[in-house]
């Protein structure tokens, strides 16, 4: 098995690029050095003001850039040029941000990663990105931050030969962002615990297993001075953790039950609790994955846990005054003489009783016991996240997070944070009288309800597990792996929806 270190250390992005970002007032037509990049609005292409001066100095490259390659400043779009003779600057890029009043911080986070990507293309050493501030500057020079190092994020733990072989940029000039190094500093925090999120849901089952998810939070403590407990399978059958212990049954690797605090100096303002899915594989138990059915995927099924440690390691580098519990229930759902059966009752940790009508509706056993630790830590509010239905993905597509809460204030703090962030999320009803679909004649409910409605009978099922804590569920099963690269994220785990819980954290 594939120790730990393969997991966290090797391939970790902010050690091995030592990349320096500096935020510096100085203009575009006073910098010198290898790559300049530029952003410019759909209809804002023509050479006045400024540009005129630019395209002075670079002997009239960037006029011809623009006709040539008939650059219109659209969203998405790009352009790239050599400079020729003895110029000041090497090269040239421009990318599209559409149009000015559409302005937001994911577009200059977007445009931050596409320059990034043509900058490592280009094998630029040095570079200086100048893009259009969005009403607050702060939150621009972080935008771009997270938008450089999430694009230049290279995961090659694997290999044989890890290193990135690649050009690296060795700085970064962030042009009119000066005074804005706390800025940087704050998106290099939060594409810190991406980019672990990002490596544990892209690590193999055989490497990331419950055991490397617990040494993990294991090293997060050590390294942040957070708190950790971890329950073994004894601790879980003295608190009656049925459900997740049901699940766990089948693997020969133990269950850890991880609870991983963060607490601030003082008394918080408030007291919250994030709570990840951590199924490490998920063969589907009895009611087996077959072959095709993305079975050899599964390793991604602990894709809310990766994203609960990632927010602990962003948050405990930013120390907001917000108490915060990480929990993941972790387990892998296998098969053996020890598997649940189909039609077993299991008993969650608040008396409740399940008919297990399906052993492949594992994680939301697993989030039922969780979900009941965090109320009895008596915190103002609890959000989950979960890989837990492909009825979500045929609902939202692999693009955007359902998202359900009974609380449409905390629902209305999420739904703001997801747009800061940039991760696409949308509110779904939970409507009541669908649990119907769930009640068995033998026990409280089943794990399953029919088939029509199944993310909403899945977070209706949840919901029997919080007594009176605001609470809020997210289904993230599509937007955890990225099929092509999109915005910051390349091909391969994305890191959801870390950003858009620190952000939630820390308002």
């Amino acid at each position: 098995m594939l120790g730990l270190s393969h997991t966290l250390d090797r391939g970790y992005f902010l050690r091995k690029q030592r990349m320096q970002l500096k935020a510096i007032n100085t203009s575009y037509l006073e910098w010198t050095g290898d790559t300049l990049a530029l952003g410019l609005f759909e209809g804002e292409t023509d050479i006045t003001g400024d540009l005129v001066k630019l395209d002075e100095q670079c002997a009239g490259s960037l006029r011809e850039l623009i006709a040539e390659e008939e650059f219109e400043g659209k969203s998405g779009s790009s352009a790239v040029t050599r400079v020729g003779g003895n110029r000041s600057i090497r090269k040239l890029i421009l990318v599209g941000l559409g149009k000015a009043e559409d302005l937001n911080l994911n577009a200059i986070r977007n445009g931050a990663a596409a320059i990034a990507r043509l900058a490592k293309k280009g094998k630029s050493k040095g570079l200086a990105i100048a893009l259009p501030a969005e009403e607050d500057l702060a939150a621009t020079t972080q935008a771009i931050a997270e938008g450089l190092l999430l694009a230049l994020h290279v995961d090659n733990r694997f290999k044989s030969d890890p290193e990135d072989k690649g050009a690296k940029l060795e700085t970064v000039d962030l042009l009119g962002c000066g005074g804005q190094d706390a800025a940087i500093a704050k998106g290099e925090a939060i594409a810190s615990g991406v980019i672990l999120a990002r490596e544990l849901v892209a690590a193999p089952a055989n490497a990331v297993t419950p055991i490397a998810l617990a040494e993990t939070a294991q090293q997060l403590a050590s390294d942040y001075g957070l708190t950790l407990e971890i329950l073994e399978k004894a601790d879980c059958e003295k608190l009656g953790m049925g459900a997740y212990l049901g699940v766990a049954m089948a693997s020969d690797l133990p269950p850890k039950f991880i609870h991983l605090t963060y607490k601030p100096p003082g008394t918080p303002r408030r007291k919250l609790a994030i709570v990840g899915k951590g199924l490490t594989f998920d063969s589907g138990g009895l009611n087996l994955k077959v072959s095709g059915s993305g079975i050899e995927t599964m390793k991604v099924d602990m894709g809310g846990a990766g994203a609960t440690l990632g927010a602990a390691k962003a948050i405990a580098q930013l120390k907001p005054d917000v108490e915060v519990h990480f929990i993941s229930a972790a387990t892998e759902n296998m098969i053996s003489g020890h598997a649940m059966h189909p039609g077993d009752i299991l008993t969650a940790s608040n008396g409740k009783t399940i008919e297990v009508n399906n052993t492949d509706a594992e994680g939301r056993l697993t989030l039922a016991d969780a979900l009941v630790f965090a109320e009895k830590l008596e915190v103002d509010a609890i959000v989950d996240l979960a890989t837990l239905t492909g009825a979500c993905v045929v609902a939202l597509g692999n693009s955007i997070a359902g998202l359900w809460s009974p609380d449409e204030t905390l629902a209305a703090q999420l739904k703001t944070a997801a747009e800061s962030a940039g991760e696409k999320v949308w509110q779904m009803p939970l409507e009541e009288p669908y649990f119907e679909g769930m009640k068995s004649p033998i026990a409280d409910m089943k794990n399953t309800g029919p088939r029509a409605g199944g993310s909403i009978t899945a977070a209706l099922f949840l919901k029997q597990f919080i007594e009176k804590t605001a609470w809020a569920h997210f289904d993230i099963a599509g937007t955890v792996w990225a099929s092509k690269t999109d915005g910051v994220n390349n091909e391969g785990a994305t890191g959801f929806p870390v950003r858009t819980l620190v952000n939630w954290v820390l308002h």
